[in-house]
């Protein structure tokens, strides 16, 4: 498959901002960024593995209520993402970053002070849903500002490695506070609030004449990058039935702390291993690197089938690997074969994300239950497995078949 350059010349340095080093390190924007991007994670899983808890607790629902309320809060995160990203490049980075920053500060303290008042607590909800949906491109999109396509791997790379860091550790520190959630609630919103002060002397990104122009909203779909956009869902459709699924096929298998481990190791592998491997990763074909990350996938879901603490311990630790490697090289492609800005690009690739959460829990959901009334419970991890294999080289069949179509564009 031949490769796309497309985006080489879509983001030229700005000379109102520092160019980028050539070097291992990194501008001190880009700390302060990254530094952002790893306390607004802890911030919001520190308190999202409880929500559905606190959420009951405070709306006094069943589960099937609060999980719809979560569901349409995730739409909301997903659904709205090129929206945001299209708002973004019109309000420019920074100022998106401080007014998503701002809108999980005011999330955070309704959470704060909707103890006994279910539509502070929902608003709350939406509000840090819809900060997050315009934080996420924006700050993908400042760190790769002013960078070559060579520098981009990297980039996009230590930006994962600095989330995924976060969410390793907010569970963590969310069960130190969960005994006492406005405590919890006051901690999350004055780090919320900090950090929106803090992005006020980030340094404005400048625009040149040259850079891609800003389209209307109603194409903010418009130069799609097709294949890593089916790719990202179909990978996301895969991997979050691993996240989805894996806590409720170990309960009664393994100790919950082993399992509380093994989850946050898998994190903090992507952690180590995406920056390590980013400039091979760039390097490596399209169809290569789906070959690797989905075949990582298999193996870890066939590991699962085990069910005992190894199997899932090597399941975990495959599937950490092929995420490291899939997620990142999605991502790559998207920027290399879209014309659109950065911002519009992340946007339109987090749009994927939710099309692949959402078909793991409508269909993944569904099998689970299958196997699980059917006393055959591993079978769903085989089914999976299978998956994982057969569909990659479908969608790469059909993807060649659509190029040469008469009439289709080479960025399809």
């Amino acid at each position: 498959m031949g490769r796309y350059r497309t985006g080489a010349t879509a983001w030229p340095r700005s000379p109102r901002q520092a160019p980028v080093p050539r070097g291992r390190s990194f501008t001190g924007a880009q700390i302060a960024l990254l530094t952002g991007g790893f306390l607004v994670n802890v911030g919001s899983f520190s308190v999202y593995p409880y929500l559905a808890v606190l959420l009951r607790e405070r709306m006094g629902a069943d589960m099937a209520q609060v999980g719809l309320v979560l569901g349409v809060a995730t739409l909301v995160q997903f659904a709205s993402a090129p929206a945001t990203a299209a708002l973004a490049e019109r309000l420019g980075l920074q100022r998106s970053l401080v007014g998503a920053l701002v809108m999980y500060s005011l999330g955070g303290g309704a959470f704060l002070a909707g103890a006994d008042s279910p539509a502070l607590t929902i608003a709350g909800l939406f509000l840090v849903s819809g900060g997050g949906s315009l934080y996420s491109p924006a700050y993908r999109s400042y760190l790769v500002h002013g960078a070559s396509p060579e520098q981009r791997p990297r980039l996009v790379s230590a930006g994962n490695a600095a989330g995924n860091l976060g969410i390793a550790l907010g569970p963590v520190v969310g069960a130190l506070l969960i005994q006492h959630p406005g405590r919890m609630f006051a901690v999350v919103t004055a780090v919320y609030t900090s950090l929106a002060v803090a992005h006020l002397f980030l340094r404005r990104e400048g625009r040149t004449e040259d850079a891609p122009p800003v389209e209307p909203f109603r194409r903010m779909l418009a130069g799609l990058a097709v294949l890593p956009f089916v790719v990202t869902a179909l990978s996301y459709y895969v991997h979050m039935q691993f996240f989805q699924y894996l806590s409720s096929y170990a309960q009664g298998r393994v100790a919950t702390v082993f399992f509380g481990a093994t989850m946050m190791g898998y994190s903090l592998g992507l952690v180590l291993v995406q920056p390590l491997v980013a400039q091979r990763v760039e390097r490596t074909s399209y169809p290569v690197a789906m070959a690797i990350g989905f075949g990582c996938l298999a193996v870890g879901m066939l590991s699962f089938a085990a069910g005992d603490e190894v199997g899932i311990a090597v399941g975990v630790a495959a599937i950490s690997v092929g995420s490291a490697v899939l997620l990142l090289k999605n991502d790559l492609e998207a920027l290399a074969r879209s014309r659109r800005s950065a911002t519009v690009v992340f946007g339109q690739q987090r749009l994927a994300v939710g099309v692949g959460s959402f078909l793991s829990g409508a269909v993944g959901g569904n099998v689970y239950g299958l196997f699980e009334s059917g006393g055959r419970l591993p079978g769903f991890w085989l089914v999976v497995a299978a998956q994982c294999v057969l569909l990659p080289p479908l969608v790469l069949g059909a993807h060649r078949l659509c190029r040469r179509a008469p009439g289709t564009g080479e960025g399809a």
